[in-house]
C-alpha cells in the first residue's frame, strides 16, 4: 500500500510536466495533493480516472489559491471535506478519506511568510489544528496525517538553522508546537527511519537552491502510534521535479 503526499504548486502547471506519466510510474494507491490552485471543474482529470482513481477535492474560495485533493484507487467509506471551521475551510486546507481500517487526512497549512498578519493567522491555525487532531484521534485511532505543514520541526530539518532561527516556518513557537503535536500520539514517518541530516522536501526556486540541496523539510507523513507495526518505509522522492516540493512516500505492509 503506497500513500504519497505532494505539494504540486498548481495542478494545471504540473499537468504540463508529464505528471500523469509520473503518477502512472509511481503507482500510489492514495495520492494526496496540496496547493492544487484550481476548482475540480477547471481541470481535465480523466487521465487519472483512467488509471483507476476516485477523485476528491477541496478547493479554496479564492481563485488560483491553496486547495487540497485526494486521488484514491480504493473507494473510501466516508469523505470529510474541510475541518468544520469556515475561516480555514474557505482556504481549502483539509480533506480526509476514511477506509475500513484507517483514515488518511491531508492538509495544506498556512505559510505565514507573506506578512505578520498571516503569521498570526498561522499560529491560530496551529492551535486549532492540534485540538482538532486530538478529537479526531479519539474517533480514528488509526490515522495517517500528511501534507505540507510549512513548519520545520528541528534544526536538522533546515539547511541553515542559525540564519533562519526566527523565520516563519522555523520560529520557536512553531518548533514547540510540532513537538507537542507529535505527543498527541503521532510518529514522524520519515524520522522514524532515519536521523541523517540534509534531507529536505522543499527548496526555493532562487539561487539554484535545489541543486545545492539548500532546503527545508516541511512535508510530512505522520501516523498514529497504533499503526507502527504496519509501516514499512517512508522516503522522499527527490527525483520528481514537478514542483518546488518533492513527494513523500509512506508504504504500509
Amino acid at each position: 500500500m503506497k500513500i504519497i503526499t505532494y505539494n504540486i504548486n498548481g495542478i494545471r502547471a504540473v499537468l504540463k510536466k508529464d505528471f500523469v506519466a509520473w503518477c502512472k510510474a509511481a503507482k500510489p494507491d492514495v495520492l494526496c495533493l496540496q496547493e492544487v490552485k484550481a476548482l475540480e471543474s477547471q481541470v481535465d482529470l480523466s487521465a487519472f480516472q483512467d488509471l483507476g482513481y476516485h477523485i476528491y477535492w477541496h478547493a479554496a474560495e479564492r481563485k488560483g489559491y491553496s486547495g487540497v485533493a485526494v486521488f484514491s484507487k480504493i473507494k473510501p467509506k466516508h469523505i470529510e471535506v474541510g475541518c468544520g471551521e469556515n475561516i480555514y475551510d474557505a482556504e481549502g486546507r483539509v480533506l480526509r478519506v476514511d477506509f475500513e481500517k484507517y483514515a488518511v487526512l491531508t492538509t495544506y497549512m498556512p505559510s505565514g511568510s507573506s506578512s505578520e498578519e498571516r503569521q498570526f493567522f498561522k499560529l491560530d491555525w496551529l492551535s486549532f489544528f492540534k485540538d482538532y487532531t486530538k478529537k479526531l484521534l479519539r474517533k480514528h485511532p488509526n490515522i495517517i496525517i500528511n501534507g505540507d505543514f510549512n513548519v520545520c520541526h528541528q534544526p536538522i530539518d533546515i539547511h541553515n538553522p542559525i540564519a533562519n532561527w526566527n523565520t516563519p516556518g522555523f520560529t520557536e513557537e512553531e518548533r514547540d508546537w510540532f513537538t507537542a503535536y507529535l505527543r498527541l500520539g503521532l510518529v514522524d514517518g520519515f524520522r522514524n527511519f532515519t536521523s541523517a541530516p540534509h534531507h529536505y522536501s522543499w527548496w526555493s526556486y532562487r539561487a539554484g537552491a535545489r541543486k545545492k540541496n539548500l532546503g527545508w523539510r516541511i512535508d510530512y507523513q505522520l501516523f498514529s502510534k497504533e499503526m507502527q507495526p504496519l509501516i514499512k518505509r517512508c522516503v522522499h522522492l527527490t527525483e520528481a521535479m514537478h514542483s518546488d516540493h518533492c513527494p513523500v512516500l509512506l508504504e504500509l505492509n
